[in-house]
């Protein structure tokens, strides 16, 4: 008996205990359930919550136990903490929006409804158009009309395939770059006291791009400071080269140092205690923008005979060479500059002063393409790329001397004496001029017909042949010829 009444207390007692644990609190009772057709966050029991991301970006929230998607995040708004907890307090008081729809991952017809969706609230879902051969949309053979028969009137005269190997490749010419002509000018025009202007002129300078492709202000500064040490880089380009390699070793040998074209600060340095900056402002005059100019230099000697002097042919021509600068590079240097405007201030090379110690002894060496300059002590004081002589008109060899100087020389041509150029077979005399044959200064050497002058293409010195003399830019035949006398001699070596 005893053991029945201890039984059966024992099990009141397990069932009372049961159902106070499985009887829900007052505030699990209140919470809402939110139907399905209500949207933002349901929260799951206990937050077991699975996290997934789709090829969207967006965050789903999966309820782990039931496998429901709880919510879909954006990515701008998944970070937006106060958000999500403002939209969890809403559901939680029954105030969620009723825009909300449940879809289920694992389920690939509710995966693709939830996606078409996603399209059809951002405008994307277009309807395919109706086919007006096949309207069932069977995609049966009978449903396409048989192709149409050639019949003639179709042109099937296609072009025929590249073939290859047919690129046709030219001989690279190192000068091949022409100058820009100045645009056409907007202005009224030029009153008839300003015929000395040069050929369309007016306007600002038009610079094709390609004129600076490579050119570099640290290399120019480069140049500038050997131009100013006395060892000439040519002109100055903006470009390593050849000319630039045996300047700076000139350099070192004038000034004794050991600098190198990398090394940028001793570069400034030497340009600080040189000079200053290795660019400066210049206003163009009235008398740069006046002239004379001629409107072009004919390639045939019997038609530069014919003009009255071989000028400049325009303001950016003789600023260049006043300069020591490629022509090109001073029209990149200043794209939008007017020239032909007097006041016009442009952007120019400092090259600094020139070489003033006397010359007694030149050496004209054929194998470096250079002109070394002596003082009566032996040492160099300058150096100059050249062009020396070429295979069908080699240069003199041995030692020569200096017989006179002459600046702004005429020019006698002689067929029968030198080279024939074209068809000329007569004797003419060219008038002097920058852009004659000879430049603009003749150093005239004892052997007859030979000497050290101008050019009137100072960027092809050193990277073309002559007819046998010694050719130097005009700014660098000038500066020796003030350094030398009747009499110096001049050494040529291979």
């Amino acid at each position: 008996m005893l053991r029945t009444i201890f039984t059966l207390s024992a099990l009141v007692a397990g069932l009372v205990f049961s159902n106070a644990f499985a009887a829900p609190t007052r505030d699990g009772a209140a919470q809402p359930v939110r139907a399905a057709g209500s949207g933002g966050i349901l929260l799951a029991q206990d937050g077991n919550l699975d996290i997934y991301y789709d090829a969207r970006g967006n965050r789903v929230i999966v309820d782990a136990d039931t496998g429901k998607v709880i919510a879909i995040q954006p990515p701008q708004t998944r970070l937006d903490r106060r958000a999500l907890r403002r939209e969890t307090r809403l559901r939680q008081l029954g105030r969620a929006p009723a825009d909300d729809d449940r879809y289920y991952l694992d389920d690939p017809q509710d995966m693709a409804r939830f996606r078409r969706k996603q399209l059809e609230e951002e405008g994307r879902v277009i309807p395919p158009p109706a086919d007006e051969y096949d309207p069932d949309n069977n995609n049966s053979v009978d449903a396409y009309p048989p192709a149409p028969q050639d019949d003639g009137s179709y042109d099937n005269n296609y072009p025929d395939a590249p073939q290859p190997n047919t690129i046709q490749r030219q001989p690279l010419n190192e000068a091949s770059i022409n100058p820009v002509q100045p645009t056409v000018p907007t202005e009224e025009a030029a009153p008839s006291d300003q015929a000395a202007l040069p050929p369309n002129a007016g306007g600002k300078t038009s610079v094709d791009p390609s004129l600076s492709l490579g050119a570099r202000q640290d290399v120019a500064a480069l140049q500038v400071l050997l131009d100013r040490g006395g060892a000439s880089p040519g002109v100055i380009d903006g470009r390593f080269g050849s000319n630039v390699d045996k300047a700076l070793a000139a350099y070192n040998q004038i000034n004794g140092s050991s600098l190198k074209s990398t090394d940028a600060v001793g570069i400034q340095s030497a340009l600080s205690q040189s000079g200053g900056d290795a660019f400066a402002n210049y206003t163009i005059t009235a008398e740069d923008a006046a002239g004379p100019y001629v409107a072009s230099i004919p390639e045939d000697y019997s038609q530069k005979a014919q003009l009255d002097r071989m000028g400049y042919t325009s303001v950016t021509e003789a600023l260049a060479e006043r300069f020591h600068m490629d022509e090109n590079y001073l029209k990149a240097l200043n794209p939008d500059a007017n020239f032909n405007r007097p006041g016009t201030i442009v952007k120019v090379a400092n090259f600094g002063r020139l070489v003033s110690t006397p010359v007694a002894r030149i050496v004209a060496d054929k194998g470096k393409k250079e002109v070394f300059a002596y003082d009566a002590s032996g040492k160099l004081v300058a150096a100059y790329p050249a062009t020396i002589g070429s295979s069908d008109t080699p240069s003199p060899t041995g030692i020569h001397a200096v017989s006179r100087v002459a600046l702004d020389p005429n020019y006698t041509y002689n067929p029968n004496i030198n080279f024939k150029q074209g068809e000329n077979n007569k004797i003419l005399t060219i008038p002097p001029g920058p852009n004659g044959p000879v430049g603009s200064v003749w150093i005239a050497l004892d052997k007859p017909t030979y000497g050290i002058h101008g050019t009137p293409e100072p960027s092809k010195i050193g990277k073309t042949e002559s007819h046998g003399c010694v050719r130097l830019t005009n700014w660098d035949a000038r500066e020796l010829a003030k350094l030398v006398s009747p009499g110096v001699p001049v050494e040529f070596v291979e």
